[in-house]
């Protein structure tokens, strides 16, 4: 288990189609797309990003040096990836951190301020990027910290990543063991972003879980992914290309239809004890190619 401190190493614009001549200039609204356009994220677009929290060095490379220059770096990195596809890059930022210690309301995670997620919202927009708020729950409510964050949400460029290891039940901590999640819980939570989505005539919203080991997620066959979500789950082992390739086909062989796949890169932790980063040509060679390829 990869644990620092109180958290874990590896945690729009408004558009539409031209009215009609019949319609009046004032009264015709534009639909609101994705970044770099259209409403649909998959099979269109493959997502390439970093994740982490700014002024934690150990939560992800997102959260050190300058944040325009980290975007433009997932761009340059993202160029490999394209592969018939338009990369759309992607900032993980960690918007509920998972904390060791209780904290005032017993629910071992702590929020980032919304300066925090308005700065790196920004940046995304600079960039025509998207936005991704990870969620480490501790013993919080997965749910309940997605509806906090709805004020978010509402926009075309944000979407939601849960980290289901740090989502403990009652009596457990983060770090001590993993936590867990259920395909029944996922499906809630996907089924309340549809339902922001069709409220608000957003694009497609992401929906990525990450998954660390098979026992993260339980009764994953039940997950279902409702219309106006593009649920993700995203294989997060650690190890050399040949361990990490072993993780990912434990994961995606039982994944129920309607899901996309991810996979996670470690630029420290998959270089250790004589391993390697795996190169964007072995990754794009998984099976299925993952939609969504994470650096932490």
């Amino acid at each position: 288990m990869r644990h620092v401190g109180h958290a874990r190493r590896g945690a729009g614009r408004s558009t539409t189609a031209r009215p009609s001549p019949a319609a009046s200039p004032r009264t015709a609204r534009r639909r609101a797309e994705l970044p770099r356009g259209g409403r649909r994220v998959f099979p269109e677009h493959r997502l390439v990003g970093y994740c982490g929290l700014p002024g934690a060095a150990a939560l992800g490379r997102l959260g050190t040096g300058d944040l325009d220059d980290r975007v433009a770096e997932i761009e340059r990195r993202g160029r490999a990836y394209a592969d018939g596809r338009q990369v759309l890059p992607v900032l993980e930022l960690l918007a509920v951190v998972a904390n060791s210690a209780p904290g005032p309301d017993g629910a071992y995670r702590s929020r980032t301020p919304d300066a925090t997620v308005r700065a790196f919202h920004e940046a995304a927009r600079r960039h025509r990027a998207l936005l991704l708020l990870n969620i480490q729950p501790g013993r919080a409510s997965a749910l309940d910290e997605v509806r906090a964050l709805e004020p978010w949400l509402v926009h075309p460029d944000v979407g939601i990543a849960l980290d289901p290891e740090w989502e403990m039940g009652p009596g457990e901590k983060p770090g001590d063991t993993y936590g867990h999640t259920s395909g029944a819980e996922l499906t809630r939570i996907a089924a309340r972003l549809a339902a922001l989505v069709e409220r608000h005539d957003l694009p497609e919203k992401v929906f990525v879980h990450h998954q660390v080991a098979e026992s993260v997620v339980r009764d994953g066959q039940r997950i279902t992914a409702p219309a106006g979500v593009a649920m993700v789950k995203s294989a997060d082992g650690i190890g050399t290309p040949r361990l990490k390739r072993q993780t990912w086909e434990r994961l995606v062989d039982p994944m129920p239809r309607g899901l996309h796949t991810g996979f996670k890169l470690f630029f420290e932790e998959d270089a250790r004890d004589g391993g390697r980063l795996m190169t964007p040509d072995e990754v794009l060679g998984l099976t299925p190619r993952p939609s969504y390829v994470m650096y932490e």
